[in-house]
């Protein structure tokens, strides 16, 4: 397993394949197309914005509390239209969509989520402007959810 920081370098490298600077042979195939099947390819995306926080260790991956905040005023003019979550591990990347507006007032979400394994998401925010910006938090899971049943 990666650590946090390599797989930081690795996926936000640089690289401008199909979506700079998320680099195809660093980050899992399975995210990169669904980034690209919701943005598009040559997208740029940016760090430092959005905080995704998962509990370093989680015991069962059936309930895991995640919370995503994204440095906003939240205004008519600078406001997050949608905090998309990715995931390494699970059967289906995208694993949670949220749709925000000014009226929101933070942009902020705290849910619960089930995880397949141990693994890092990543997530992706949307803003007016168009840009994209991400951030992304590991976790160990001792014990999985989502089992495919393979």
């Amino acid at each position: 397993m990666t650590s946090r920081r390599n797989f930081l370098q690795q996926t936000f490298a640089g690289a401008t394949v199909a979506l700079a600077p998320i680099s195809l042979k660093a980050a899992p195939i399975s995210i990169v197309e669904s980034i690209t099947n919701i943005f598009g390819g040559n997208k740029h995306i940016e760090e430092n914005r959005v905080k995704l926080k998962l509990p370093p260790l989680t015991e069962n991956g059936n309930s895991v509390t995640m919370s995503v905040e994204v440095t906003s005023p939240m205004t008519s003019n600078d406001f997050v239209e949608s905090i998309h979550i990715f995931s390494e591990v699970n059967p289906l990347p995208n694993i949670a969509t949220f749709y925000l507006t000014p009226a929101t007032g933070t942009a902020r979400v705290v849910t619960r989520i089930r995880l397949a394994d141990s693994q890092t998401l990543v997530a992706v925010a949307a803003m007016n402007d168009g840009s994209l910006w991400s951030g992304s938090s590991e976790t160990i899971v001792t014990l999985a959810a989502c089992l495919d049943g393979t």
